[in-house]
């Protein structure tokens, strides 16, 4: 079987996008209520922190990768 490199920015936007849909599930559900423009800070705050940390985890690739060659 072929590894592959972990990437924690696709782990990151994954838990925003899921965190997004369990607040509108809730919202669907009853549970509680949900304004329409909620999407807005957690789908784009989701999104900045994946770019933040998929830059920062391939810097520290690239760091990796000088030092031992």
């Amino acid at each position: 079987m072929l590894r592959h490199d972990f990437q924690p920015g696709k782990l990151v936007a994954g838990l925003f996008l899921t965190a997004t849909g369990v607040v509108y599930a809730g919202d669907a559900g009853g549970l509680w209520e949900t304004p329409w423009f909620a999407v807005v800070p957690l789908v784009v705050g989701g999104l900045f922190l994946a770019g933040a940390t998929a830059a920062v985890a391939r810097g520290i690739r690239r760091r990796g990768d000088t030092e031992s060659g």
